[in-house]
């Protein structure tokens, strides 16, 4: 049996957000010790680490809830696929809104000449919206 302090260690999640994460039903209450602390087994350890590492890999919690209950239940492995796709698909359009951003906020800061006592041609950009290429 482990203390949620054992547990926070072991996983590098913080004992609030393990507590957070039984008071939304992630992880199943912990059972208890004469003393009324949280003692958790090895399910659950393992438990945590899957949440955390679900977390790490940018899943929300909506999403870990949900392979958790395949998991449980031990169904097919398509809905677990789904959910990781949709994730994958989620995390690309992200990243080709954040080089979009890169690019305008390069193009941008190129846009001055940084001449001493001359108006910033990058502040006067972003006070401007029209001076941007594209929506963002």
């Amino acid at each position: 049996m482990y203390s949620i302090g054992t547990i926070s260690a072991r996983t590098g999640v913080k004992v609030p957000t393990i507590r957070y994460y039984e008071e939304i039903g992630l992880m199943p209450a912990a059972g208890r010790s004469s003393g009324n602390q949280r003692r958790y087994d090895g399910r659950g350890l393992d438990r945590l680490h899957f949440i955390s590492h679900a977390r790490g890999l940018g899943l929300s919690l909506e999403a870990i809830r949900h392979l958790l209950e395949l998991s449980d239940k031990g169904r097919d492995c398509a809905d677990a696929h789904q959910i990781a796709a949709r994730h994958l698909s989620d995390i690309r359009a992200r990243i080709a809104r954040l080089q979009k951003l890169e690019a305008e906020l390069e193009r941008l800061s190129h846009s001055c000449d940084h001449a001493p006592g001359a108006p910033c041609g990058l502040i006067e950009a972003l006070g401007d919206h029209g001076q941007c290429l594209g929506d963002h």
